[in-house]
């Protein structure tokens, strides 16, 4: 596992397109099905990373608490299944459930969408606002596997309540921190 932080993509960048399969539903899910009326959030996560073992069950809440408030929430795995068959489409059903997503988990196959988005690691996260334009990107709060700081979500919380709101995140952003994407 390689530490690796996000790449920080420009805000007010036009959410990239995307044509996926959910590995939930079964059904393939673009962009225009998950965007939500005020808030869109694309997570970049997998199965295995620690990092986002250790925020998972913030996610779950994150997006039950936001999701009657207009904000949609959709993830994604990028992952080689050649390096790392753990993050397949079949294992990402399975942690899916035991997980409780209660959002979409899409399968980037070909690794096109990380791509679009300058994904870097997982979990990457990015907010997009009504008009689907980047509004943030970052971490979900300052707790990583083991530093002692509890999972709270501050710093997404905030953005989306101020995207919402329909005001601006002030900056700074901090990155995301995790494993990096396995790229084939």
């Amino acid at each position: 596992m390689a530490l690796t932080e996000s790449t920080m993509l420009a805000l007010g960048t036009k959410a990239p397109d995307f044509s996926l399969p959910d590995t939930v539903s079964g059904k393939t899910l673009n962009l225009n099905d998950l965007q939500g009326e005020k808030a869109t959030v694309v997570m970049f996560i997998c199965n295995h990373c620690p990092f986002v073992v250790h925020i998972n069950d913030a996610l779950v809440r994150l997006s039950g608490d936001y999701t009657p408030k207009g904000v949609s929430f959709v993830a994604i795995s990028s992952n080689s299944v050649e390096s790392h068959p753990q993050d397949g489409p079949e294992r990402m059903t399975e942690h899916a459930k035991s997980a409780g997503y209660n959002f979409p988990y899409l399968y980037d196959e070909s690794q096109e969408v990380a791509r679009a988005y300058d994904a870097a690691c997982t979990p990457d996260l990015y907010v997009f606002d009504a008009d689907m334009k980047l509004a943030y990107r970052g971490r979900i709060d300052q707790s990583r596997p083991g530093n002692d700081h509890p999972v709270t979500g501050e710093d997404i919380r905030k953005a989306i309540d101020l995207i919402v709101e329909g005001k601006s995140v002030p900056e700074p952003h901090y990155p995301s921190a995790g494993c990096n994407i396995k790229w084939k």
